[in-house]
């Protein structure tokens, strides 16, 4: 086999090792929940996030997108952003309640209609915008919940983790912004070709920056304000897509322009029949005349 044979294999394969990778930490942090290790879970989670965006964008780079590769990578983040998040609440949350565990599941499901769903809409890819809630940003917001209530400034000021009550909302309004079908803007592309590309690379930066440095106190709320800023804009341009361009009380004057026609009804009206026994129009007789049978 040739050099150049070899590096176009090594070219194919590279997607479907960060899809593998996002494996790995969904099932680590699966693992790290059932021992009690929930901060940890939780970074996991973050991990599996983010080559999860790598792969896509490695694949459109390399031109190595396939629907081996886009099937891979759903069944994937079944996984990682559905089942791990959910397994890592109800440890830290549900297990010791009887039927909370439901909550669980109807996360879990939501995830994985989601999924497949994007694979039947979108192809695999989103295009301008996803449709609902993605389930990587579902999952992170679920795993995060820890670290933020824990953290030292955010624990003083909350008292520490929400109740079981507050974290059912939050999994259920989830899960239902995952099932609509709102729309979610893509990552944006970086660079400076404009000054609004550039401000929008330079707020990137700076998230990614602040997300290094003290994730526990960053991701959740970022996350939370992305997740709302999608349902309050698909509110406010669904509301101007209704409103009226006039006062729909104002009577409009008639520009000349409008062609008048007028139609005869008399077409339209049933036929009548004279009595029988009676030459005079205009009588309609109980019944009509019944038409004569025809000889064998």
């Amino acid at each position: 086999m040739s050099d150049r044979a070899g590096l176009q294999r090594g070219i194919i394969i590279l997607p479907s090792a960060f899809t593998l990778g996002n494996l790995f930490f969904g099932l680590y942090a699966i693992v790290a929940a059932s021992r009690g290790d929930f901060m940890l879970a939780a970074w996991f989670i973050v991990f599996a996030a983010i080559l999860d965006m790598l792969d896509g964008r490695i694949a459109r780079f390399t031109r190595t997108g396939s629907r081996f590769g886009a099937e891979l990578d759903s069944l994937v983040d079944a996984i990682s952003f559905g089942v791990a998040p959910a397994l890592v609440l109800y440890h830290l949350f549900l297990a010791d309640q009887s039927w909370a565990w439901i909550l669980s599941f109807l996360y879990v499901t939501a995830a994985v209609v989601r999924l497949a769903r994007f694979n039947v809409e979108q192809g695999g890819e989103a295009k301008r915008a996803f449709h609902g809630l993605p389930s990587p940003t579902a999952g992170m917001i679920l795993a995060t919940i820890y670290p933020f209530f824990t953290a030292p400034r955010v624990a003083e000021l909350t008292g520490g983790l929400p109740s079981v009550q507050v974290v059912g909302v939050i999994m259920i309004a989830i899960a239902v912004l995952m099932m609509s079908h709102i729309p979610y803007q893509l990552v944006p592309r970086v660079g400076f070709r404009n000054w609004k590309r550039g401000g929008m690379t330079v707020f990137l930066a700076a998230s990614a920056v602040a997300a290094i440095a003290i994730p526990q106190y960053f991701i959740f709320p970022f996350l939370v304000a992305y997740t709302a800023q999608g349902v309050v804009r698909s509110f406010l341009l669904g509301l101007l897509e209704r409103l009226p361009e006039q006062d729909p009380l104002l009577d409009e004057e008639d520009d000349g322009l409008t062609e008048m026609r007028t139609m005869d009804y008399g077409e339209l009206a049933p036929r009548r029949y004279p009595p029988p026994d009676s030459g005079a129009p205009g009588e309609t007789p109980e019944t009509e005349p019944e038409s004569p049978e025809k000889s064998p």
